[in-house]
């Protein structure tokens, strides 16, 4: 088996999915509706692993759950989309990584996984606004997600509606959720199929490195 060399990677985190807002997911409670179906999408602002860099790759994954998937009684069943852009290394670093075999919190996170219906490699388009007011990522034919950050009466011109340290951060402990309203959440692939607006999207950035300390 490969030795894991040290890495880390850094960036920017979205989903948008068929819960109400707030997602309940967040809080570490069931889905709205019982199940969760919705897309996931990674940007890697700066990354490496080894010696090889993955500043700006992207990575998208759609999948679904029913019940509490927090507390351990169920797993998810997705699909997942690796950049095109990326090389060979980098493919085989960004599979590792996001695969839970180089430790660190995808490692935590593969547990809540039981199946994988395939891995493409694909054009992935993602923006994030820098005041967070908007973002979005897409695979042409596949893939659409976007929302705007969400708002209200009471809220401050130019801040957004945030929590803290969410009990059920996709991204890891001790996260900031900044909570949008998804303008598209459209998918047709891996068996998956919906399309709709108006549910739940939350923004949250990632900081991972690994392999874990023996």
């Amino acid at each position: 088996m490969t030795a894991i060399p040290r890495w880390s990677v850094k960036g920017d985190w979205f989903d948008t999915c068929n819960c109400s807002i707030p997602c309940p997911c967040t809080f570490a409670q069931p889905p709205t509706s019982g199940n969760c179906e919705g897309i996931l999408a990674w940007h890697i602002r700066s990354g490496q692993y080894g010696d090889v860099r993955l500043d700006g790759l992207n990575v998208m994954a759609l999948g679904t759950f029913e019940g509490n998937i927090w507390e351990g009684g169920t797993k998810a069943t997705m699909g997942i989309f690796i950049d095109e852009r990326a090389d060979e290394r980098q493919r085989e670093a960004l599979q590792t990584i996001f695969g839970g075999h180089a430790g660190g919190w995808p490692g935590v996170f593969a547990n809540f996984i039981g199946e994988v219906r395939g891995v493409e490699f694909a054009r992935i388009d993602f923006s994030v606004a820098d005041d967070l007011a908007s973002w979005r990522a897409g695979i042409p034919g596949k893939l659409v997600s976007s929302a705007e950050a969400l708002g209200g009466p009471t809220t401050l011109p130019g801040q957004r509606v945030q929590v803290h340290n969410p009990g059920g951060s996709e991204v890891g402990p001790g996260a900031i959720a900044t909570y949008g309203k998804s303008t598209a959440d459209k998918a047709d692939a891996f068996g998956f199929k919906w399309d709709r607006v108006g549910r739940s999207s939350k923004h949250i950035q990632f900081d991972w490195s690994g392999p874990d300390a023996a």
